[in-house]
């Protein structure tokens, strides 16, 4: 049996992401590393409380096999870009790596559909300059999943998003080609299920998965 470590596990995937692996027979320890603690408790849960600036501190802490990545903000939550970067790139490559430094011997990220470090869009230059160092640290397995529209019910309101999942409702069926696949919106709880269904099966040492990815690791198991 293996041990994972999740991070953002008290977001919208996060959340999903955890409880599938502490649902899952393959795991005897689940760590989640948090800024508050979990309204949950599960005799495979271990709660370690720390951000970007104190998880430094909990190295010792942080030994696993795997290491799952769902850390994410938004402009309305995060308006400040310098902030901003420092949750969706400088935490999760510090997260990786020391996890790594540890003994993890995969890890496993949510980025977003058009990564790409040499983007002139923020977001997108972010995510993919997230992924790129990450690759870096040279883990023995990388698995990056990159959605489009995250489906589902959050708790925060978001009108804007609310009204984009309606049209994603609408638009899905019509984007059937594989060029358009990838921008097909998904369930967090599916990416989650993909995530941990993706760490049952042996890959080359890097893979980046899109919607039909997705699907094909949730029909498989």
């Amino acid at each position: 049996m293996k041990n994972a470590i999740v991070f953002g596990a008290s977001g919208f995937i996060g959340s999903f992401l955890l409880g599938e692996l502490l649902s899952s027979p393959d795991y005897a320890q689940v760590t989640a590393v948090v800024r508050h603690a979990l309204p949950i408790s599960h005799p495979k849960l271990k709660t370690l409380i720390a951000d970007y600036d104190t998880l430094p501190a909990l190295k010792d802490q942080i030994m696993a096999d795997e290491v799952f990545i769902a850390l994410g903000t938004t402009r309305k939550n995060t308006p400040d870009q310098r902030k901003y970067y420092e949750v969706d790139h400088d935490y999760p490559v510090l997260a990786a790596k020391i996890a790594k430094e540890r003994g993890a011997r995969a890890v496993f990220i949510v980025t977003s559909v058009g990564a790409n470090a040499g983007s002139s869009t923020f977001y997108i230059r972010t995510k993919g300059e997230t992924e790129r160092d990450i690759i870096a640290l040279g883990m023995e397995q990388t698995h990056i999943f990159r959605p489009s529209m995250l489906m589902g019910s959050r708790m925060e309101k978001r009108t804007l998003e609310k009204l984009l999942i309606n049209t994603f409702s609408i638009v899905n069926p019509l984007l059937f080609s594989k060029k358009l696949k990838v921008y097909k919106g998904i369930e967090g709880r599916d990416v989650a299920r993909a995530m941990v269904a993706a760490a049952r099966k042996p890959v080359v040492k890097i893979k980046v998965y899109h919607w039909q990815d997705m699907q094909d690791l949730l029909r498989l198991g």
